[in-house]
């Protein structure tokens, strides 16, 4: 299936994502980046064996909180991340990025 938009015809999602008109390469680089870090917050949980609940009873957030962080429906601010990151035994971090080999 395809739509038009304008006078564009995208057949697929990928058509639309990799269009710099309608994602720049900061906001794509901005999703990358938030549903790798999610999912290693959520992975992380998971080999834990904390449910949602008992993170949420250690963080003094509320589970239904942790449940739109982990569906990608809310954006955490860095207290917040923090507060989900310690009882998990994981830290926040800035660290050069690699750079691609040639």
């Amino acid at each position: 299936m395809s739509i038009k938009i304008g006078n564009e015809e995208f057949t697929e999602f990928d058509d639309l994502y990799n269009d710099p008109s309608f994602v720049t390469d900061s906001e794509r680089s901005e999703i990358e980046f938030e549903v790798a870090f999610i999912g290693k917050l959520i992975e992380a949980r998971e080999k834990s064996g904390m449910s949602q609940k008992k993170l949420a009873d250690l963080t003094g957030l509320k589970q239904p909180a942790i449940a739109r962080l982990e569906n990608l429906k809310a954006t955490p601010r860095i207290d917040t991340l923090f507060k989900l990151l310690d009882p998990l035994g994981y830290t926040l971090a800035i660290v050069p990025k690699t750079k691609a080999r040639n």
